[in-house]
C-alpha cells in the first residue's frame, strides 16, 4: 500500500500577480521551488488563507529571487495579489517510509523571501491560548 504524504510546502506566501488570460498553473520564484524541492510541472496544491479556497494546479519557474508568485488561468479568479497562500506538494510512499519522512517547510516573509526557521510543523490544539489554573 502507498500513502499520499506531504512532501513539502511553502508556508504563507503572498500572491504577487494573478493572470486569468494565461493558460494555467502557478509561477513560483525558482529559489523557493528549489528550497521546497518542487519541480517544474509538478502538481501543487494551492490553499488560499485569505479567500478560504483550495485548488490543484502545477508549478512553473519564475525568475529566482524575484519573489514572484503568479496564479494563472482560471485559478486567477480565486486568488488576488496580496492574498496569503500555502503551496503544498505530496509524494507517494510506503507506510514505513512515511513514518520517518519529514516534509520540507519553507517559511517566507511578506515579500516571499525565505526566512531562517527550521522548526518542525506542529499541530494547533487550541490550548496554546488557554491559561490553565
Amino acid at each position: 500500500m502507498k500513502l499520499n504524504v506531504l512532501k513539502s510546502k511553502i508556508h504563507r506566501a503572498t500572491v504577487t500577480q494573478a493572470d486569468a488570460d494565461y493558460e494555467g498553473s502557478v509561477s513560483i520564484d525558482a529559489q523557493l521551488m528549489d528550497a521546497a524541492n518542487i519541480l517544474p510541472n509538478e502538481a501543487v496544491h494551492l490553499w488560499n488563507v485569505t479567500q478560504g479556497t483550495r485548488l490543484v494546479t502545477y508549478a512553473l519557474e519564475a525568475p529566482a529571487a524575484s519573489g514572484t508568485l503568479c496564479v494563472n488561468g482560471a485559478a486567477a479568479r480565486r486568488n488576488a495579489p496580496g492574498d496569503v497562500v500555502i503551496l503544498a506538494t505530496f509524494a507517494e510512499m510506503s507506510p514505513e517510509e512515511a513514518r520517518s519522512h519529514r516534509p520540507i517547510v519553507v517559511r517566507v516573509d511578506h515579500r516571499n523571501r525565505p526566512v531562517a526557521d527550521d522548526r518542525p510543523e506542529r499541530a494547533f490544539t487550541g490550548l496554546e491560548s488557554v491559561q490553565l489554573i
